[in-house]
């Protein structure tokens, strides 16, 4: 009798694990509510009207071969607010002008091809190069402003690619084209809608532009909050008003708690600091998701599973394709959540409503990202020192400059670098001597803002 019920406990637990996260019943269920009609409307962006549905935008591979670019020329740890032409080194000046000569002349070429196609779609059905002639439509398109734009000038060719540029990057594919971009509108069964583009306009220099299907949606930031709101949720989230300060600061660069973008090198991000899934799916935006699933799991149904997203307990992404029914996790996951907007709805809409996200998304922020804890190790004057960036930084400026590495660049790097070199040069032996020179120390490690001029936080002394 024992041996059936272990038999009978071993094939309920092989049954579970062959079927994921999700039974036959609610994968059938999700398919069906996800394909209702009036679910998924699909049409042109708003400015189509004006500027014609053809459109210039940076090329997914130009922006690929912009990052080989800008490492090239040794700003490989620049913020990506930073545009890759932005810099370089005087023995790359040559090759910095010829990048900007052929983003500009490929932009004007994606420039008159889009005037073109946009052209075409204005002209009356009897030319006979007319697509309505060509698809039998007697009924002309309505005038468009698009006919009437003039594409300027050519600017100057580039020539030729500098060898040595070639030799350190490659061939260049074409830095801009001419696309169409469409706008996908998700509603859900209250009928809230949740708008998204495909083909993000971006500067023509961004080096970290990947998905063309993508899209983004802010939604309001932090501090367009009600102020009583969101201390709620550091309290609720366990941080400290000091800690709350510096996370909304950051938080600026970052976006609001319903801030979704699937068009660059994080994949999936989500949130007010971009939780990301990277292209496997087991990186913060898991950890923010299986915090709400352990701590609130009817909340976690109700935003997530309830739509077709988890978490494993492995902390693997994992969703259920909207249009098949699929189980997907991992890489494939990700895939699937870039390229339909469905998903992305889903984290807008938590983002948007749920207290229970918002806090997870909180708590994992200062769990993965408070760099106070950090250790270093540092030789100054032939003596090995160690320490904890606390030791250092005293200021919420300090911490906030960290704070805002670590989120966006995975660690606090240059820290222990800035730090010998302000000890080197002041000739201190001791950590206990630096309070001092932290604002000499925070200058050091400005990256995508200087926190020494933000007035909510406190300063070195």
């Amino acid at each position: 009798m024992r041996t059936a019920i272990i038999l009978g406990m071993l094939m309920c637990a092989m049954s579970a694990r062959a079927e994921g996260l999700f039974s036959a019943e609610e994968r059938a269920r999700l398919v069906a509510f996800w394909n209702e009609p009036g679910r998924v409307r699909v049409g042109a962006l708003p400015e189509a009207a004006q500027r014609g549905p053809w459109q210039v935008r940076l090329t997914p591979e130009g922006s690929t071969w912009l990052l080989k670019y800008q490492i090239a020329v040794g700003a490989a740890s620049a913020p990506p607010t930073q545009e890759a032409t932005a810099s370089a080194a005087p023995q790359t000046e040559v090759w910095k002008t010829w990048v900007r000569s052929k983003i500009a002349f490929d932009r004007w070429q994606a420039q008159q091809n889009a005037d073109s196609a946009n052209g075409m779609l204005t002209k009356p059905p009897s030319d006979p190069a007319s697509p309505q002639a060509l698809l039998g439509n007697t009924k002309p398109d309505p005038p468009s402003a698009a006919k009437d734009i003039k594409t300027p000038a050519a600017p100057p060719f580039p020539g030729p690619i500098p060898p040595e540029l070639l030799s350190a990057a490659g061939n260049p594919p074409p830095l801009a084209s001419a696309v169409a971009p469409l706008l996908t509108t998700v509603t859900f069964a209250d009928n809230e809608a949740f708008p998204y583009p495909s083909h993000i306009a971006l500067p023509p220099g961004f080096a970290y532009y990947r998905f063309p299907q993508g899209t983004v949606a802010y939604g309001p930031g932090l501090k367009d909050l009600p102020a009583s709101e969101v201390d709620a949720l550091f309290v609720a989230a366990g941080l400290n008003p000091s800690e709350q300060r510096i996370a909304l600061s950051v938080s600026k660069l970052e976006g609001g708690f319903e801030s979704v973008n699937t068009y660059d090198t994080g994949y999936v991000s989500v949130g007010f600091i971009q939780f990301i899934t990277l292209d496997d799916g087991k990186h913060s935006l898991s950890e923010v998701l299986q915090s709400e699933k352990n701590d609130r799991p009817g909340d976690f149904g109700h935003d997530f599973h309830y739509f077709g997203i988890d978490v494993s307990p492995e902390g693997i992404f994992t969703v259920v394709d909207p249009t098949t029914g699929a189980e997907l996790s991992g890489a494939d996951a990700v895939r699937r959540t870039v390229e339909d907007k469905r998903l992305a709805a889903v984290f807008q809409r938590a983002g948007r409503h749920s207290t229970s996200f918002r806090a997870a998304q909180i708590r994992v922020a200062k769990a993965h990202y408070w760099p106070s804890e950090d250790a270093f190790n540092i030789v100054v004057g032939g003596m090995a020192l160690t320490g904890k960036v606390s030791d250092v930084l005293k200021s919420e400026a300090g911490i906030a400059t960290l704070f805002d590495r670590k989120v966006n660049r995975g660690s606090i790097a240059p820290f222990a670098d800035v730090l010998t070199k302000v000890m080197t040069a002041h000739n201190l032996t001791r950590l206990a001597d630096v309070a001092p020179f932290e604002k000499e120390i925070i200058a050091g490690l400005k990256y995508r803002t200087d926190y020494l001029k933000d007035p909510t936080l406190s300063q070195p002394k």
